[in-house]
């Protein structure tokens, strides 16, 4: 980032105190005498000498500190020499600066490009100033990993949207004279010429200059942002956008919707959301607001406010890809109908298979879902033999105090769904103990072959999620990532159930129907017996069967016991919904045992899955697994600082959650 002023987003303020390991320094204390060494000039002896420090740390967008990145810093005016610095275990960096300036070198012109780099990621360039009274520069360079989610608006297209709305500015944007002719260079290399880093400098001069034109910083940002620079970009975006908070007769879309989509891209919907809810305040009909509103709403899974915000979107005259995502609002709102007619809109005529793999890709969810709801309509059970816990709940049931009404349903729903959302929330990244038996049973459960393996399970939120749930990994006991065997010997995988409450989630309640069976004693506790039946045209949580290259969703039903005093889910039986002829799959039941785990650095308990036993009749065949887990750890990514971003506006992300909210 070229800067006239001391930037805007400094986070560090101690690393300077000592120097990074592996980093040669040569540090001249203030005030030390001068000693004159054999055939040393007087001249240099007038020299004056200052002293500047460079730290800083890498990062990833998520601000995960990256080590072993190389930090190259080359000096733009020779004054002193280049130094290719390397990350250390905490990502951060350091070198210092003794400057000897004379009437031909002066201080206040020494400037440094940073070039960092690491495999697996997209380089980040970075111009600092320093010029100027401040010696210690503690700076945070973002790295970012190459591709881009197809999920999200990409960065050509923020570019090409923004850039041409600022094309053209005058003195009614608050350009002098000398800004224009300055400024009109930078819009002939950034977007005539396709020289982003070229722009860099005209554009600098006129921010410096012109401080009062908003839209000139914008286009700083943006092409700070396709030259590399992402702590640039952010920095003066914000910068704008608090001075329209603090001047509200300055405000313009533009800073808060390109802010708003760099916020996207570090996976927070939420607080992108708020910006464009502000953008919106400023130009009510702005369809790349309204789009992108509506993306962030469907990230949040917000189905009903993502569809009316990307209806207006269209209205507004938005590019045929918001069609795209409006299909799949109206999937998440069940409106098959409608997300086809959408679909078919979209392709317009043309061939699906010759489409973007993001566009066959939802297509074939369409597709997919249309088979799945066919075949479940067209099976019915079969006789009394047939599983259904909503009307014949097992009579295995020891103990039970069959329910007189379905009085109590909705309250025990409500705080179970405020548990298992509570859970999710704020559950920590876990390492556990897995001990896998797979067996291969006869006809009378008589037992087979069988085979035992161990590994570390690890659980944790992975990065991109946009809705709750876990994703899950498994090491060996040395830590290398590995997968159970058995698969080729006739036995079955099993994964996923530490998410397995997912069910009684707020979010996808309305997706299942449920009864209150009764109370029954479970270990002791007296709990409620809640049974549970997806229904496939709404549900939007699904198993898998894979067999060869035959994959088929599965959608279940079941019981839950809930504990009565903490509304934690504390056993779960789940079933099939239907028998899947199609695969000769006959049953699928999964038997989950909870119990609760208390962390050393953490005082709430976690209600987490301890035996888990699957049994699957498919093909004639019938197979068992039954996974225990028990040694359970944290395991933590250290915390860092994020970048500062604009105030106020907090409050305004909450509104676009609303469907009835209106800009």
């Amino acid at each position: 980032m070229i800067s006239a002023h001391p930037r805007m987003l400094v986070l560090l303020t101690a690393v300077c105190l000592s120097p990074a390991p592996l980093i040669a320094q040569s540090i001249s204390m203030p005030g030390a005498p001068i000693t004159s060494t054999p055939g040393m000039s007087a001249l240099d002896l007038r020299l004056t000498q200052y002293h500047m420090i460079l730290a800083g740390k890498v990062t990833t967008l998520d601000g995960d500190l990256i080590r072993g990145a190389k930090v190259d810093v080359e000096p733009l005016n020779g004054a002193a020499g280049f130094r290719s610095l390397i990350t250390d275990l905490r990502g951060r960096f350091q070198t210092d600066y003794g400057i000897n300036a004379d009437s031909h070198s002066r201080i206040e012109d020494f400037s440094v490009t940073l070039t960092v780099a690491k495999k697996g990621f997209l380089k980040a360039h970075e111009t600092i100033d320093l010029g100027a009274s401040q010696k210690t520069w503690n700076i945070t360079v973002t790295l970012r990993e190459p591709g881009e989610d197809p999920k999200l608006l990409s960065q050509a297209d923020l570019i090409s949207r923004l850039a041409p709305r600022l094309k053209k500015l005058g003195a009614s944007e608050g350009l002098s004279a000398a800004g224009e002719k300055d400024y009109a260079r930078g819009v002939e290399e950034f977007l005539d010429r396709n020289r982003p880093d070229r722009a860099l400098l005209p554009f600098t001069n006129v921010a410096g200059h012109d401080p009062s034109c908003l839209q000139c910083r914008t286009m700083l940002a943006l092409a700070q942002l396709d030259s590399g620079d992402w702590d640039g970009a952010y920095s003066n975006l914000a910068e704008a956008i608090n001075k329209i908070l603090a001047d509200r007769s300055l405000g313009r879309p533009e800073p808060l919707l390109a802010l708003g989509v760099m916020e996207s891209w570090r996976r927070q919907p939420r607080v992108a959301a708020g910006y464009f809810v502000e953008a919106l305040k400023y130009a009510p009909q702005d369809p790349l607001a309204l789009q992108e509103l509506g993306r962030s709403q469907l990230l949040l899974q917000n189905w009903g406010a993502a569809d009316q915000y990307l209806s207006k979107a269209i209205a507004a005259g938005a590019g045929p890809e918001v069609r795209l995502l409006r299909v799949e609002a109206l999937l998440g709102e069940d409106q098959f109908h409608a997300a086809t007619t959408e679909m078919t809109r979209y392709l317009d005529g043309r061939d699906v298979k010759k489409m973007p793999i993001q566009v066959r890709q939802l297509w074939a969810q369409i597709e997919n879902r249309k088979k799945v709801l066919a075949a479940y309509l067209q099976v019915k059970p079969k006789g009394d033999a047939a599983i259904d816990y909503l009307h014949r709940p097992p009579r295995d049931l020891k103990g039970l105090e069959p329910a007189t009404d379905q009085g109590q349903l909705d309250s025990i729903l409500s705080a179970v769904g405020k548990t298992v959302a509570e859970f999710f929330r704020n559950f920590p990244n876990t390492s556990s103990l897995e001990q896998i038996h797979q067996e291969k049973l006869g006809r009378k459960l008589k037992r087979g072959a069988t085979l035992d393996q161990k590994f570390r399970y690890l659980c944790f939120t992975p990065v991109k999620a946009w809705g709750p749930g876990f994703e899950e990994y498994r090491a060996d006991l040395s830590g290398a990532q590995a997968l159970p065997k058995g698969l080729q010997d006739g036995y079955m995988l099993t994964a996923g159930f530490a998410s397995a409450s997912l069910l009684f989630h707020p979010t996808y309640q309305s997706q299942a129907t449920f009864r209150y069976l009764g109370r029954q004693k479970v270990n002791g506790r007296d709990t409620y017996v809640i049974a549970y039946a997806q229904q496939p045209e709404k549900a939007r949580l699904n198993g898998t069967f894979n067999f060869g290259e035959t994959s088929m969703t599965t959608f279940s039903q079941g019981l839950a016991w809930v504990d009565s005093e903490s509304y934690e889910i504390t056993r779960l039986r789940t079933d099939l919904l239907m028998p899947l002829s199609e695969v000769k799959l006959e049953r699928e039941t999964t038997e989950i045992d909870f119990a609760p785990v208390r962390f050393k650095s953490i005082s709430k308990e976690f209600s987490l899955p301890q035996q888990v036993i699957v049994t699957v009749d498919w093909n004639g065949k019938l197979l068992r697994n039954e996974h225990r887990y028990s040694e359970f750890k944290l395991f933590n990514v250290e915390a860092i600082d994020k970048p500062g971003k604009p105030k106020e506006l907090g409050e305004t992300s909450n509104r676009a959650l609303d469907p009835q909210a209106s800009p």
